[in-house]
């Protein structure tokens, strides 16, 4: 079965479409077939690779029935990644779009065709819990709930916990957390530390894998480049979303029943 996940987070500026970048970058080349796929009005996926806005078709142009998937569908120069770029999509037409994706059905109608042909989709959506990010979670399997290390996002997170559980209850009863990610750690900042002390102290569902802050992010950013892209040595930053990808495989796994547990026999080590 295809994982679906919607990448979401009650709050802005929390690196979202930087970790959906990075992570699928990470995916693929561990030979999974994966769809980036960019629901974020802004076009912040197109965007974070230095294009300009509105130069590539895609979902919109999709869900208009103007364009086939397979001529909105980029294929990137790293085998197994593709693109679904938002689209040609006026910022005057945004509510439009928006309503359109209101309706329940319309975004698994158009996304259904494409499912075959990916291991993993990954959704960028946009900060907050609005129109956009619940079609995904309507639409989506698994969710990977972002949140910045800082007090703000700790005191919030409830927010998207209460909607992810309201959308299960009443609209996608196959939705299942994925994780919580920690992002733009520092634990050399007080503040940062205290909100994952909390975290770490018993919060239910945060992975192991955490991004740190560090301005390798905005070097890459400024190049319009994933950070396994960049030049030079690979830094531990990438690294980390190796591991993430890797930590997201055993999850989504043990969720969706791949793996049957193996019963083991006490041993003596001495």
């Amino acid at each position: 079965m295809t994982r679906q996940v919607a990448v979401v987070s009650q709050k802005g500026g929390v690196g979202k479409t930087t970790v959906c970048l990075n992570l699928a970058v990470a995916l693929a080349e561990k030979r999974q077939r994966v769809l980036l796929l960019d629901l974020d009005p802004q076009g912040a996926v197109g965007l974070s690779l230095a294009r300009a806005d509105g130069e590539l078709p895609g979902l919109a142009e999709l869900m208009l029935g103007q364009l086939p998937p397979d001529r909105v569908v980029v294929a990137t120069r790293l085998p197994g990644l593709s693109l679904l770029p938002r689209g040609r999509l006026d910022p005057a037409d945004v509510p439009a779009w928006e309503g359109a994706l209101q309706r329940s059905s319309l975004l698994t109608a158009v996304l259904q065709p494409l499912a075959k042909d990916f291991d993993w989709i990954i959704a960028d959506t946009p900060a907050g819990l609005g129109i956009p990010t619940r079609a995904a979670l309507g639409w989506a399997n698994l969710a990977l709930v972002l949140m910045q290390a800082e007090p703000l996002a700790l005191r919030s997170i409830h927010q998207v916990m209460r909607v992810l559980d309201h959308v299960r209850q009443t609209e996608n009863p196959r939705l299942r957390l994925l994780g919580v990610l920690p992002t733009m750690v520092d634990l050399q900042k007080e503040a940062s530390r205290g909100v994952m002390e909390q975290v770490w102290s018993g919060f239910g569902g945060v992975l192991e894998t955490m991004i740190p802050r560090a301005e390798v992010f905005l070097n890459a950013s400024q190049l319009g480049l994933p950070l396994a892209f960049l030049g030079g040595p690979l830094g531990p930053e990438a690294r980390r979303f190796d591991m993430l990808a890797t930590e997201l495989e055993a999850v989504a796994d043990q969720l969706g029943g791949s793996h049957a547990a193996v019963e083991r026999q006490q041993r003596q080590l001495l």
